[in-house]
């Protein structure tokens, strides 16, 4: 087997040994190696790197926000709120009461909007959402007080009473205001439920009556009642009977009746209406009422109701809403 082999040469710089082409390459890459290895080690010529060293420090992290701006925040947040309340406050009769109602409830949904957009300092964090929630609570108490209608409606301050909203924004406030971020927001002026009662027997409607006939109701419930008597659309007469008590109507034209008892707390003159705890119903069965002339004088009919559920009664009812319930 024959072959050819074949010898180069070259030549190197200040008199070091020929080194082959095709071994440049390598020796170069060594070379840059320990330049960098060199680059790398200490000073002290053994070849070690260095420790790593960190800077300590002693001085706190600064607030993530700054007390003083978070109040200017919180003051211009609330202030729509506190104005918008001070004129429901004012407000009184006609639909002042229901307009100032929705402002309050608008403002008071955009500051807890506004609220839980703006950053509060670490100490405040807690206290912070829950104003903003109670902001919110209070906005939706508003609007369902200031809204509210039907037969069976207290106004619109005790309704507001009733839901908490204006405790829980007083609440919040105090909590917040505790740790040095005061809340300047007036609160909802609220009030009391109300008793208001007509005297057992009143007739709240009377149409007029010319007969012999004569109503008896017993109510032996827990709630004041009145009963109205109907024929059609018309209403006869309503008497208002309390709670425990008992009254007669005489005088009942002959007739038959649709007899409708409504029973309630706080009696609302204006509506004719109790406004809390409101029941309405209907017997089934018409009340009938007659004369008729006998031999030695005249004969009519004499009717009692009783109210109060009991195992022998005969007389069934069934509620009705309260836009079916005769005004």
């Amino acid at each position: 087997m024959g072959g050819t082999r074949t010898r180069g040469t070259g030549t190197s710089a200040g008199g070091g040994r020929a080194v082959a082409p095709g071994a440049t390459p390598a020796l170069a890459l060594c070379a840059l190696l320990s330049l960098a290895l060199a680059a790398c080690g200490s000073g002290d010529g053994d070849g070690a790197p260095d420790a790593p060293t960190s800077a300590v420090t002693g001085a706190p992290a600064p607030p993530t926000v700054s007390p003083a701006g978070y109040r200017q925040s919180l003051d211009r947040a609330l202030k729509p709120v506190d104005a918008a309340v001070r004129a429901m406050n004012r407000a009184n009769g006609g639909s002042a009461p229901s307009e100032t109602f929705a402002r309050a409830s608008d403002a008071a949904g955009t500051a807890a909007d506004t609220l839980l957009e703006t950053p509060a300092p670490d100490d405040a964090a807690t206290a912070h959402v829950r104003l903003a929630t109670a902001l919110r609570a209070l906005s939706g108490s508003l609007e369902k007080a200031g809204t509210a209608h039907g037969r069976c409606v207290a106004p619109p301050r005790v309704a507001l009473a009733s839901t908490g909203g204006a405790a829980g924004l007083r609440e919040a406030s105090a909590a917040l205001s505790g740790l040095g971020y005061p809340v300047r927001v007036a609160l909802p002026r609220t009030e009391r439920p109300q008793h208001r009662r007509l005297g057992n027997g009143t007739l709240v409607r009377d149409n007029g009556r010319a007969g012999l006939g004569r109503l008896t109701v017993d109510n032996g419930t827990s709630s004041d009642a009145v009963v109205s008597l109907t024929r059609g659309r018309s209403t006869a007469f309503s008497a208002y009977v309390r709670k425990g008590g008992s009254a007669t109507v005489r005088a009942v034209d002959d007739g038959s009746y649709t007899v409708y008892v409504a029973s309630g707390a706080d009696w609302n003159p204006a509506k004719r209406s109790f406004t809390r705890g409101c029941v309405f119903q209907r017997f089934d069965d018409k009340a009938a009422f007659r004369t008729v002339a006998v031999t030695g004088g005249t004969q009519y009919t004499v009717l009692t109701y009783s109210l109060a559920k009991s195992l022998g009664g005969n007389a069934a009812t069934s509620e009705v809403p309260e836009d079916g319930f005769p005004s």
